[in-house]
């Protein structure tokens, strides 16, 4: 919903004010020059990234028009679960999450915490580092020199979509200048006609560095800001996960080790020891 006000907004301002100082809307409606500019952008953008990356890029862009998942009404859910599985572990010992773990879905521990099962990334990883707490041939600084390459790991190719929206935004102002050479050839040929149509081709060729800057810095460069928050913002629960889990490995009891994850989490999402502490005898008296 940002995204579309702050566009309203970018839209409001500029039009706005041109329109307020006297000018005509109609004269930047310019189809040529937004094919030039937008061709021109995505033909480089296929030259510079391989399909991987496209296909990723893709698939990410229409999530930043939805709000963030990451608040803290997941960030609870996910460590109340956590503690639930630290509470079976220190109670019937770690082959007892074994069924859990292969079909979470269909656990009763995992299966009433529906925003976190829903997110299949997050139950791969807490999954995997169950499977080895399982195995018991790891101690915990083995598993967390494993967490922190596949939190990397999980970083650089979560971001391949953002530095993609970045690189295309960077082009759109070279590409409305390469629009707007292309409309003062146009002129130059066109010396001979009167000055008023002189100068009416003289105004579509500017339009092309106009709509090139407006482009990359009030619709895509934005939007791989906000994917780079988005990113962020979703490390975290892979943090929370990855140093709860440890504070478990090195022996600390449930409770402690969902505070030492609690720790982790942003302050505008993190709740608080007693809000946590009440959620987690509430989802017990259910």
């Amino acid at each position: 919903m940002l995204v579309i006000v702050g566009y309203i907004v970018v839209c409001g301002s500029v039009f706005g004010g041109f329109v307020m100082s006297g000018g005509h809307l109609a004269v930047l409606f310019q189809p040529l020059e937004l094919l030039m500019i937008g061709g021109a952008a995505v033909g480089a953008s296929l030259v510079g990234n391989n399909a991987k990356t496209l296909k990723a890029s893709l698939k990410a862009l229409p999530s930043v028009f939805k709000g963030s998942k990451y608040n803290k009404a997941l960030f609870m859910e996910l460590m109340t679960m956590l503690f639930d599985v630290l509470t079976k572990i220190r109670k019937e010992g770690l082959m007892s999450i074994e069924g859990d773990i292969e079909k979470p879905e269909e656990s009763p521990l995992f299966s009433k915490y529906t925003l976190v099962v829903s997110d299949h990334h997050l139950m791969e990883f807490l999954g995997d580092y169950l499977r080895l707490m399982v195995s018991g041939n790891m101690d915990a600084f083995q598993i967390e020199n494993l967490m922190d390459n596949e939190l990397e790991t999980h970083h650089h190719e979560g971001a391949a979509p953002a530095h993609f929206i970045a690189k295309l935004g960077d082009g759109l102002p070279a590409f409305g200048i390469v629009a707007a050479v292309m409309g003062v050839v146009h002129t130059m040929e066109s010396v001979g006609i009167p000055p008023a149509e002189l100068g009416i081709l003289i105004a579509h060729a500017l339009v092309g560095t106009f709509l090139g800057i407006l482009l990359a810095y009030g619709f895509v460069g934005p939007l791989a800001s906000l994917m780079e928050q988005n990113l962020d913002e979703s490390s975290k629960t892979f943090q929370c996960i990855k140093v709860t889990l440890l504070a478990s490995l090195n022996g600390y009891a449930p409770a402690l080790s969902v505070e030492f994850g609690r720790k982790v989490l942003y302050s505008t999402e993190r709740p608080t020891f007693a809000e946590l502490e009440e959620h987690i005898k509430n989802s017990k008296s259910k």
